[in-house]
């Protein structure tokens, strides 16, 4: 039995701009139950002129204006879908949580901010469903990254009160969370997910992304390319620490590349990259987890899985569809749960994994 006012819906649309993720989660029991999901892919046009915004260009205000308003008409599209699909009505759903889409991420003190397209007043609007939405600026404002928000969500979710877990999140960036019962919880961005293999795959063989990692495993590691990936500033970071396009990006790869590589040994170290990132960040961390669980687009990547789970022996590692929620819509769940903090004024953030001087509520709200 559905409790009436105890429905949510979760959108998200991450970094690797593929599209928009739906959800609708039931909180009446204990447990928070996934009720139903739906997507809606970006078209090409859509997708190229979301990537500009990501470097400094012509009338961007503009731009990102419009962008704000065509974005927010899909994700009332995808919330219409995701509605219908269950046989729910607007007005039986409490609040929407929505992300928004990433296109400036600068938490570095010089800067101090961050920027998610959404115009939630226009999609409260076209919904007629209270938005919840900007979940990182509060964040930001209090001292920290505004990055990984999932985490608190990981704890209240995956926890196991006697199993040391680690959830790996890999969409377009790659972060951790570590659930461990006697411990603080740690979460951060390891580096690049599947961001730089997707732009490099799209350039190479016009497929927007590896299926399984089956072109990668044509290639061949190049050794001294991925070390000077991995000599980046940003692995050397301690944590609380994020990162997003505005540091991994094809300039940034074209930087590396000496130009006499194929393009599919590129491809080969670009996947042994995100491999050895998560891996380092996992044995460095969290060494004594017992169980690792993946989610995000990354996790049909079986050529990135079966390597992971190479170079972290002794660990049992599985989908979050082990835990009950389908490792494809594990973010836009978490901001389901975000939106039900907010409304119950509640912290959406832990300080540890952030760095934010506290606890606090996140969020701004849009009424229906």
């Amino acid at each position: 039995m559905i409790e009436i006012g105890s429905l949510y819906i979760g959108i998200m649309s991450g970094t690797s701009l593929d599209g928009v993720d739906a959800v609708l989660v039931d909180f009446s029991s204990t447990e928070p139950v996934l009720l139903q999901t739906f997507f809606c892919s970006y078209h090409e046009q859509l997708r190229e002129q979301l990537l500009s915004l990501h470097q400094p260009g012509h009338d961007e205000l503009n731009r990102a204006a419009i962008l704000s308003n065509q974005l927010s008409y899909l994700y009332a599209q995808a919330t219409a879908g995701l509605l219908e699909n269950a046989g729910i009505a607007p007005k039986q759903i409490i609040a929407i949580g929505c992300h928004g889409q990433t296109v400036r991420h600068c938490p570095e003190v010089e800067k101090n901010y961050t920027i998610q397209l959404v115009n939630a007043a226009l999609l409260a609007e076209l919904t007629r469903i209270t938005v919840v939405a900007d979940f990182r600026s509060r964040d930001i404002a209090a001292g920290g990254q505004g990055a990984p928000l999932v985490p608190a969500f990981h704890e209240a979710v995956f926890k196991h009160s006697e199993s040391h877990r680690v959830i790996v999140n890999i969409g377009g960036i790659a972060n951790i969370t570590s659930l461990d019962p006697c411990h603080p919880i740690i979460g951060f961005d390891c580096g690049p997910g599947n961001l730089l293999m997707d732009a490099w795959c799209l350039r190479h063989t016009g497929k927007a992304y590896d299926s399984k990692g089956q072109w990668a495993a044509t290639g061949r590691i190049i050794p001294a390319l991925l070390q000077a990936f991995l000599s980046d500033d940003f692995f050397l970071r301690q944590p609380p620490k994020s990162t997003g396009r505005d540091l991994f990006n094809v300039q940034w790869l074209e930087k590396k590349l000496l130009g006499n590589e194929t393009p599919e040994d590129v491809q080969a170290t670009l996947l042994q990259l995100t491999v050895l990132t998560i891996a380092r960040s996992i044995l460095e961390y969290c060494s004594t987890a017992e169980e690792v669980y993946i989610c995000g687009g990354g996790s049909h990547n079986t050529l990135l899985l079966d390597r992971l789970i190479d170079v972290i022996p002794g660990k049992a590692v599985a989908l979050t569809d082990q835990l009950g929620v389908e490792a494809d819509w594990v973010e836009a769940f978490a901001f389901a749960w975000l939106a039900q903090q907010t409304l119950s004024g509640k912290n959406g953030n832990l300080p540890a994994v952030t760095g934010a001087k506290g606890g606090r509520i996140l969020g701004a709200i849009y009424p229906a």
